[in-house]
């Protein structure tokens, strides 16, 4: 979706598919949970959890499944869906303000290039169309339901409907669950230039997948987000409840104010200070609405400007600069320091106040975006919205568990580093961590970048890493035998992996007809001994993903094989070898100037010691000269 979107909003065609919702399932309602953060879980959770400090209590087995991307990197998180019998895997951006699923048909007339080959209702023998009645919109052959949505950034999905297998990965113990999607034929806008591959509607309406589940009595009509802060993304979705921590915010959450996700925002400290605004500001049109799809918040006017003043009064001794795109007036601030975690100490906390007092406080990282061009500055995220709706994108609940219970109407908050989530979930039987890419030896690890139906590769690398290099190995199929001109793919892909071009190097490459395998070797910059962890991560899971985009001429590629070095710990000598080799330069030039000086006071203790005065030379007397 798009970073700028203002107010999200869908104008539905009203689909009441009576007869296609079945609920017919006996099994008792089962939260299902879906990570947002990169790890390596590996084995099946079968576990209960009880509350340890500020861990969360689960009662009822859950279950999880690998999401990705980051919010400002991407401007949404996915989901990984498998669609069909068999299986066919879809990227989804998980959406609260959408209230469809769609996902790009093999024969739309106008979609972009996605991350994942278009859905093909042929090869699956469970999928079914829905048929067209009166309760439905048709399409022109007046034979199955389709669907249409719009948004306000001027992009828009349309399709037709389709009943298929919705499958959540085989580390789910959610079983897979029939349920009507949309099978795009056309896309317009951000639907169509972004990488991922469609929508998952979380939003409330009938087509929606929580509507679907909670109807057929999987899940309870409950789910959780949970963000991972700045530069590091991850997370954790849950489709069902779980026990709410004891110090967790709630705020009411009115189903019939709007069609959104909405809470009773009332106003708005900076540094303990209320903003003085009347509480009727965050009340206009739908009011204040929470929207996982829309990347940063928007206020109304007057709320804006009072917001973007009191927080430039805290940081007035910071220098405002212009944004890293002139065609947003964005407002930064540069001289904060590199380091995220002590913004803190730099920007001040901001806190939102509900209806009966309650606050949910923010960081600098809910309100903040790094500056592209210049390190250390920042900028607000934070913008005046075109109407009076206010608008809570992602950004604003990073690092914060947001649970949207909606069978009690009611929404909640709870600030947690959403990366560690699953540690905080307290599991009895987790599985054991991944090995580390660096854990003190001069150890490797090789990732399989295969990607089965059922689940995806594990993660690479969790915790703190210092890799010193990655390498890959990719396979070219190319229309003819001639070599590729391998510094124009050096630059593709130091384009597409954000490096410098002296960072890709090319180690090797051997072809067999019009197949070419390569070997490159990724480095750190070169004033880095390593990588940090969110440039490592970030590499790994573009090539992981088949992300990193070459130009057409290469052909396709596959990654082959990719694997990861820690940094190598370098002896005394070559840690050391400058300041040897500036001291054996110092030692010779003094040496010598030492030599020099020696020698020029000895040449000139020679010439005073062999002159003497005529006085005192020995008298010779004169001889004749010998006749010839």
């Amino acid at each position: 979706m798009a970073r700028r979107t203002l107010v999200l909003l869908i104008f539905s065609i009203v689909f009441n598919l009576c007869g296609a919702f079945a609920s017919g399932s006996d099994d008792h309602s089962r939260p299902m949970i879906l990570p947002l953060y990169l790890s390596s879980p590996n084995a099946n959770w079968h576990h209960r959890q009880t509350f340890d400090g500020r861990r969360l209590q689960r009662s009822e087995p859950n279950s999880h499944m690998r999401l990705y991307d980051d919010l400002l990197a991407n401007g949404y998180y996915t989901t990984r869906l498998w669609i069909g019998t068999p299986p066919q895997q879809f990227a989804l951006i998980v959406d609260t303000g959408s209230t469809v699923t769609y996902v790009p048909c093999f024969d739309c007339k106008q979609c972009g290039r996605h991350q994942d080959p278009r859905f093909q209702p042929d090869l699956s023998s469970t999928y079914q169309p829905v048929k067209c009645d009166i309760n439905c919109n048709c399409d022109k052959k007046e034979a199955q339901c389709t669907y249409e949505r719009r948004y306000a950034e001027m992009s828009s999905s349309s399709g037709v409907l389709g009943e298929d297998v919705l499958s959540f990965g085989n580390e789910s113990e959610l079983v897979p669950q029939r349920a009507v999607f949309g099978c795009e034929n056309i896309e317009t806008g951000d639907l169509y230039s972004q990488r991922a591959d469609g929508i998952m509607g979380l939003g409330r309406g009938r087509l929606s997948v929580m509507d679907q589940l909670v109807d057929k009595g999987v899940i309870s009509d409950s789910f959780s987000l949970c963000y991972g802060g700045m530069g590091v993304g991850g997370g954790a979705m849950v489709l069902g409840s779980i026990k709410s921590p004891p110090d967790m915010v709630f705020t009411h959450s009115d189903p019939f104010r709007s069609p959104y996700y909405n809470i009773e925002l009332k106003d708005i400290h900076v540094a303990g200070k209320p903003l003085k605004l009347n509480p009727k500001i965050f009340d206009g049109k739908h009011g204040t609405v929470l929207d996982s799809g829309t990347t940063y918040a928007y206020l109304p006017k007057d709320a804006f400007h009072a917001f973007k003043d009191a927080v430039k009064r805290k940081v007035n001794f910071l220098k405002q600069i212009h944004g890293p795109d002139p065609n947003y007036q964005d407002i930064c601030f540069s001289g904060a320091g590199r380091d995220v975690t002590q913004l803190s100490k730099v920007f001040p906390q901001v806190d939102m106040v509900f209806t009966k007092g309650q606050k949910f406080s923010l960081s600098p990282e809910n309100y903040l975006f790094p500056h592209t061009k210049v390190s250390g500055a920042y900028c607000l995220g934070i913008f005046e919205n075109g109407d009076s709706t206010t608008l809570l994108g992602g950004i604003v609940t990073r690092n914060t568990l947001v649970t949207y219970d909606r069978a009690n109407d009611k929404i909640g908050f709870w600030k947690t580093n959403c990366s560690e989530l699953w540690k905080r979930l307290n599991y009895s039987n987790a599985p054991p961590p991944a090995p580390s890419a660096f854990d003190g030896r001069n150890t490797s690890v090789e990732i399989s970048p295969s990607i089965a139906p059922s689940g995806l590769p594990d993660t690479v690398i969790p915790g703190v890493l210092q890799v010193g290099l990655i390498s890959f190995d990719m396979m070219l199929s190319i229309n003819n035998t001639i070599k590729p001109n391998f510094t124009e793919l050096a630059e593709s892909i130091a384009h597409g992996l954000e490096l410098n071009i002296s960072q890709v190097r090319l180690m090797n490459y051997t072809h067999t007809g019009n197949n070419f395998v390569i070997r490159w070797a990724i480095v750190p910059a070169e004033s880095a001994n390593c990588f940090s962890n969110t440039k490592a991560t970030g590499i790994i899971r573009q090539l992981k993903e088949h992300q990193m985009h070459i130009p057409q001429k290469f052909g396709s590629y596959q990654l082959v094989k990719l694997k990861v070095e820690p940094q190598m710990k370098r002896s005394w000598w070559k840690q050391h070898y400058w300041a040897v080799a500036v001291a054996v330069i110092v030692t010779s030039v003094l040496g010598l100037l030492a030599l020099g000086t020696w020698l020029v006071w000895k040449y000139r203790l020679q010439d005073i010691v062999s002159y003497e005065p005529i006085a005192a030379r020995a008298i010779v007397p004169e001889q004749e000269l010998q006749p010839l």
